[in-house]
């Protein structure tokens, strides 16, 4: 089952992928018929493509180059527009980072690898079905769940203690950013660690709801879910980037009807953990579970 569940994952996000594709042909595809040309016609404008070449971009079934985009533009008299679809096939073909590719350089390098964007994001959403989120992570916890990740990749622990303390350091953020968090209760009861460690971990869930920057909601396991229905971990940065963890790889979309799914999907869980009742009663029966 865990395989096929991986398989899946897989598939669901590659179709992301494709479909941002197919986004940015169907623009280019309207370039095209606003000028009145044939696919036949643009290909010979543009330096005698051939036909099939136009049709497997419009279709997504091929990537476009900024080169080819920018033949296209100007086939079509709209260079202007060149620059935007170029930034828009350069997010499509940033979105799908295979994870052997992060951290080819070592497990901390992956964990560094988004900082940059958590600099500079003020407004954070995350949904979580797996792990406690980062920034409210003991390092106890931390070190249990990287544990398990460096094992099932088969990645050396030579750079370990630096991975835990890079996933430690995003805890600053919670002092001047605003964060909107929604769990499972499942992840309360899912053990990465000792009973201490996880007694510990919920311990300190209960002092971070408490924060002014914080909002915890909790998905009770028997709430009836409606639309809001279970998704894979994800996190979204000022409205505007989503990145989502699975199995094999990292996913950031920044197209604005993807992020636009990712952000409807959290209100209806964010909508569903405030009708399902306060979070704190939820830790502390998980709390007693430990003890």
């Amino acid at each position: 089952m865990r395989s096929l569940h991986g398989t899946l994952s897989r598939m669901s996000h590659s179709e992301s992928v494709q479909r941002a594709r197919r986004d940015l042909g169907a623009k280019l595809r309207a370039m095209r018929k606003d000028q009145s040309l044939t696919g036949r016609a643009l290909a010979e404008i543009c330096g005698g493509w051939h036909p099939s070449k136009v049709s497997r971009i419009e279709n997504g079934r091929a990537a476009a180059s900024a080169a080819d985009i920018r033949a296209w533009a100007s086939a079509c008299r709209q260079p202007e527009a060149a620059s935007e679809l170029i930034a828009a096939a350069n997010n499509i073909a940033s979105m799908y980072v295979e994870w052997r590719d992060m951290e080819r350089k070592g497990l901390a390098k992956a964990q560094e690898h988004v900082i940059p964007l958590w600099e500079e994001t003020k407004r954070f959403k995350a949904y979580a079905i797996s792990y406690v989120p980062g920034p409210l992570q003991t390092e106890d916890y931390t070190r249990a769940v990287l544990a398990g990740i460096r094992v099932r990749r088969g990645l050396s622990d030579a750079d370990f203690g630096n991975a835990v303390a890079t996933r430690a350091s995003k805890q600053k953020y919670l002092k001047n950013r605003q964060f909107r968090i929604v769990l499972e209760e499942d992840v309360l009861y899912t053990r990465y660690a000792e009973p201490s460690v996880m007694l510990n971990q919920l311990t300190r869930l209960i002092q971070v709801a408490d924060y002014s920057s914080v909002s915890l909601g909790i998905i009770p396991r028997g709430a009836d879910r409606g639309p809001a229905h279970k998704a894979q971990d994800f996190w979204v940065f000022d409205d505007s980037t989503v990145q989502v963890e699975i199995v094999s790889a990292f996913l950031t979309l920044k197209q604005r009807n993807e992020v636009g799914r990712y952000l409807d999907d959290f209100q209806r869980l964010s909508e569903l953990a405030a009708a399902s009742g306060a979070a704190i009663p939820l830790i502390a029966k998980a709390i007693s579970a430990y003890s």
